[in-house]
């Protein structure tokens, strides 16, 4: 039996609504929570949208014309779910985090699985393609000009900058007057109407591309030997800067035999799986391969390699050293001048400090690249101010002494400045009760404020030397990793971890981008060890100081 109540006061509420208070009509839950829409922020909304969905669209052809279907289907699955989550008025916190956590995974999670799985296989110069490509490369490569070889009249053009722009081969057939387009990827048939051809059958005009002159086909003249067009019956070469010929591979693979074949000598290379590579009965690797996964190779190469491991770990010790080296000593020199003009004795400090912060606004790079020239042997400052005749990127100890130099003078003012302002949050109470019982300024220093400074800047300190541990612009820009010793070009004795992958990724023996990954993940490894370790003390410290 319901009852129900009527009279002076008496209110009703329907489901979904909240009394009105006085003077108020009663809001429903939803209206309450759903924000006006103005039109700026529709269109907005649909302009955003609207760019998501043509990135997806652009972003998703490549895929299905390679048939990536793995990588399709999340791309697929995340512009429906951020149609979805931006067209409903529901989950409004996500409105605000995806955006955020999208940028996060495709920024820093994506490159950070992409170098680790790149650390398990052969990825490098002559490992970079499938074995598919390998075997073109290897076809390509030995084209040879042999009798009754077709020969065509040659233009050298580009899509881009004549400088840099990527070389194309304008060729017009002898038979046919056929007009032809060729790069790496092969020959392509070019529209009458598109090209103008000169007497000879020289292509001296085409539509997109830019025929190069004499001067500027000279400049690339290395280049367009190089570039090989695969042909069916073979490559086009040129030969000279005005006529290219149709040669013939005189290597081929043999499915069969699962090799590649010389028909001039006879030679045999036969595939090795687990290397990437073709290789002879006598040891003999042809230079193109093809990338495989190789497990923990790399790893075991820096370790146990006595041409990679002596260098690594030699480089560790000093890795380590210049990094502590350069974030004690500028938190030691930062923190001091801090306390100096902390001082209510002193006079002047905002001119001080505005005068000891200039290094920190200056561009480091500039900064370094004046040092560098400052430390030069023959006509340097260092030691045409001081009569020294001191070789100091020339000698080992010389050099590091000073790279850490030049870190001292560009970063103390950050330690200055972050030291000022934990001094400034220090209670002066405390330093005060520990002047009347009787403690020394230097007692009162060591106990009260220097554990204090430690609490509130060790997380600061730990990053200094994360990132001082990976400071490439130090070294690349003044010693460029050395000096070098005689017998090993590839590690200096200013050489930190990362200059030393750096020039194992980019060296001149050729790119290694898989053993290059591998010593990054020890990097990672190393920072992130002692950054665990140090935030345990300071989580500790914490503890004894709150």
């Amino acid at each position: 039996m319901s009852t129900s109540l009527s009279g002076p006061g008496a209110a009703t509420q329907s489901p979904g609504r909240e009394p009105a208070g006085p003077g108020l009509p009663g809001k429903s839950r939803t209206a309450r929570h759903r924000a006006p829409t103005t039109m700026t922020g529709l269109l907005v909304k649909v302009v955003l949208l609207g760019l998501t969905a043509g990135i997806a669209i652009w972003a998703a052809f490549p895929l299905v014309e390679a048939e990536k279907w793995v990588g399709l289907a999340p791309l697929a699955a995340t512009t429906a779910g951020l149609f979805y989550l931006y067209l409903t008025s529901r989950h409004i916190p996500a409105k605000y985090l995806v955006p955020g956590t999208l940028f996060l995974i495709a920024f820093q999670v994506v490159p950070v699985l992409y170098t680790a799985s790149t650390a398990f296989t052969n990825f490098g110069d002559g490992h970079r393609g499938t074995k598919e490509d390998a075997v073109v490369a290897i076809q390509t490569a030995s084209v040879k000009q042999v009798p009754g070889s077709t020969e065509y009249a040659l233009s050298v053009a580009t899509q881009g900058d004549p400088a840099t722009g990527p070389l194309v081969f304008l060729v017009s057939d002898p038979g046919t007057g056929v007009v032809s387009a060729g790069d790496a990827g092969g020959l392509r048939q070019l529209a009458p109407a598109d090209v103008t051809v000169a007497a000879g059958g020289k292509v001296t005009a085409a539509d997109g591309y830019t025929v190069l002159n004499f001067g500027q086909a000279s400049a690339r003249s290395q280049e367009i030997t190089d570039l090989v067009v695969p042909t069916s019956g073979g490559a086009l070469r040129s030969a000279g800067l005005s006529r290219a010929y149709e040669g013939k591979a005189i290597r081929g693979y043999d499915a069969g035999c699962d090799c590649v074949k010389d028909i001039d000598t006879g030679k045999t290379w036969t595939a090795d799986e687990e290397a990437g590579a073709f290789v002879a009965p006598d040891g003999e690797r042809l230079a193109q391969g093809w990338k495989v996964t190789v497990g923990l190779k790399n790893f075991s190469r820096v370790l146990t390699d006595p041409a990679i491991s002596g260098p690594f770990f030699g480089t560790l010790l000093w890795n380590l050293a210049f990094a502590v080296g350069s974030t004690g000593g500028t938190f030691i020199l930062g923190m001091f001048i801090a306390l100096a003009l902390h001082s209510p004795r002193m006079r002047g400090t905002n001119i001080y400090r505005v005068l000891l912060i200039l290094p920190y606004a200056m561009p480091s790079f500039a900064m370094l690249l004046v040092w560098r020239d400052m430390f030069n042997t023959d006509f340097g400052l260092i030691n045409n101010l001081f009569g020294l005749g001191v070789d100091w990127f020339g000698q080992e100890w010389s050099a590091r002494i000073a790279v850490i130099l030049v870190q001292l003078w560009l970063g103390y003012p950050y330690m200055f400045l972050v030291a000022t302002g934990a001094l400034q949050a220090i209670p002066k109470e405390l330093t005060e009760a520990s002047s009347v019982d009787g403690a020394s300024p230097w007692q009162s220093f060591r106990a009260v404020t220097l554990p204090l400074l430690l609490v509130a800047l060790s997380p600061l300190l730990i990053a200094s030397f994360a990132y001082n541990f990976n400071n490439f612009n130090a070294i690349y820009l003044t010693t460029e990793g050395g000096p070098f010793p005689a017998d090993n070009p590839s590690a200096g004795a200013t050489d930190l971890l990362i200059t030393y992958t750096y020039r194992l990724a980019f060296g001149a023996q050729g790119a290694q981008f898989g053993l290059a990954a591998a010593v990054s993940i020890f990097i990672f490894t190393i920072v992130a060890v002692v950054s665990a370790v140090s935030f345990r003390r300071t989580r500790k410290q914490e503890e004894v100081y709150s």
